[in-house]
């Protein structure tokens, strides 16, 4: 109190009268006796508050709670309630809570952008944690799968090590078995031929035993001096011939190989000769090849070029599947036509096709390169003749133009002109139309390709079908009307028109 009093009114204003030291003795003695009565008999409520805060934070102690706001949660609850209770003071007490809630949510505001950027940081670390273990993992991963091929090739080194060490060891333990086993079987020859020296010695001993020591002793060591130059001597002869004669063969082995040398030289000799035959024959045979291969690659280009250029024949036998009647109509169909006649057959076999699935016919116009039995301009009706209706309609149309003796029209025009007088005028179209298909598919019948080229303008006009039959019709009414046979007139006329060449 004295520092806040001298801070708001000066150094100047703190005096020690006696009245204010008085009432601060007075004062302080009161909150000593105060904090003494609380210190010795504490109240009932505190007791409360305080009981009620402990089992608040013994229950987030025993729940784990490590969040700061739920652990300061009983404190304020217990701070509500110690307001509450005093009314007095509880405009100030609230107005103190207020400010440090505010205070604290204002460091709160102010940190909470470092949290998030803490939240951030602590994400992209972790995110760098875990790649870093990722590729640690797979490191680790790539280590332990080198660390297991490098024990393999260990393991693999070492079993060989270890198999190159037996075979060396059981090499050397081979050679020491068969050391020994020669050393052994010395050993034993050499203590075999020592009992024999010695048994010979005790037999010796037994029969002259004063003989022996009569030799005299100088007489043997010259003896042994003499026998041990001459073994010396015909050592070195020994050598010196092994030198000299080592690779000498006896005249009897080279007899014989000089027979076998002399008779292999005579099979040479014909092996040259049939080689030589053989390579005669071998480069006549290789001037025949290559002739043989020339003359094959001519042939080889001549038909390949022939069949370039040349269309290859059709396949006839395919037709009869596609032909009605199947087999035996097309084997009379094709009875003594050539290659030429049979696509005609196909084609009016088509053509027939078509002009039974045809219901009209479309009109070519009123234009003059149209001929005048066809000039039409809507679609026209398929009468759908038969050969025979149109063969005899044919021969009706010679017939006819035969009696009229002065008929000048060409044929496409009487040709119009007939259909109209035999048929309804309204429907001559159509029968023209008709006509003029059918005989134009059906080229194989003699009558209707003669009528279709005349009629087409294809050929010049025939006189026999015009002149003859008009001629021979009048020439038949002047021989009725005569009286005269017409058999034996009828050999004058046909010289007239059909006169032989001389």
């Amino acid at each position: 109190f004295l520092i806040s009093h001298s801070l708001l009114h000066g150094r100047d204003s703190l005096t020690f009268k006696p009245e204010l030291i008085l009432f601060f003795s007075c004062s302080f003695h009161r909150i000593y006796h105060h904090h003494s009565l609380l210190t010795s008999s504490r109240p009932q409520y505190l007791k409360q508050l305080e009981d009620y805060l402990r089992r608040q934070l013994m229950f987030l102690d025993l729940m784990k709670e490590k969040n700061p706001d739920l652990r300061f949660q009983p404190f304020r609850e217990v701070f509500e309630y110690f307001i509450e209770d005093f009314k007095i003071y509880k405009p100030l007490l609230a107005s103190i809570k207020n400010a440090y809630e505010f205070n604290l949510q204002e460091k709160i505001r102010t940190l909470e952008p470092l949290k998030l950027k803490l939240i951030t940081l602590r994400e992209e670390y972790i995110q760098k944690i875990l790649a870093i273990r990722c590729e640690e993992k797979h490191e680790v991963k790539k280590l332990n799968e080198d660390k297991l091929n490098l024990m393999k090739v260990i393991r693999k080194k070492n079993e060989e090590v270890i198999s190159l060490e037996v075979a060396r060891l059981r090499k050397s333990l081979t050679e020491e078995y068969v050391q020994y086993r020669n050393e052994s079987d010395a050993r034993k020859v050499l203590l075999a031929d020592l009992n024999e020296l010695r048994y010979q010695q005790d037999e010796l001993s037994l029969l002259h035993p004063t003989e022996i020591w009569k030799e005299d002793q100088v007489k043997l060591k010259m003896a042994l001096k003499m026998a041990r130059r001459d073994l010396t001597q015909a050592q070195m002869e020994m050598t010196l011939l092994r030198a000299n004669f080592g690779d000498v063969v006896p005249r009897k082995i080279f007899e014989q190989l000089e027979k076998n040398h002399n008779v292999l030289l005579e099979e040479m000799e014909m092996l040259k000769h049939f080689s030589e035959g053989l390579r005669k024959d071998y480069n006549t045979l290789h001037q025949q090849h290559r002739d043989t291969v020339k003359e094959r690659d001519q042939l080889i280009l001549e038909v390949q070029e022939l069949r370039r250029s040349h269309t290859p024949r059709p396949n006839w036998s395919k037709c009869p599947e596609v032909v009605a009647g199947g087999m035996d109509r097309w084997q009379t169909l094709i009875r003594g036509k050539n290659s030429d006649q049979l696509v005609d057959v196909l084609l009016e076999e088509i053509g027939e096709r078509w002009l039974r699935d045809q219901e009209v016919f479309p009109g070519l116009g009123q234009s003059d390169e149209v001929p005048v039995y066809l000039r039409h301009d809507s679609a026209v009706k398929n009468k759908n003749l038969s050969k025979k209706e149109v063969v005899d309609i044919i021969k009706d149309i010679w017939k006819t133009r035969g009696e009229e003796e002065e008929c000048q029209e060409n044929l496409p025009e009487y040709f119009l002109r007939y259909i109209k007088e035999h048929y309804e005028e309204t429907s001559a179209m159509e029968w023209t139309y008709s006509i003029y298909e059918t005989i134009r598919i059906f080229r194989c019948n003699e009558v209707m390709r003669q009528f279709y080229d005349i009629l087409t303008r294809k050929v010049i006009k025939n006189p026999f079908p015009t002149l003859f039959p008009r001629k021979v019709v009048s020439w038949h009414r002047e021989q009725k009307s005569m009286g005269i046979s017409i058999c034996s007139s009828l050999a004058s006329l046909l010289l007239v028109y059909f006169p032989f060449d001389s």
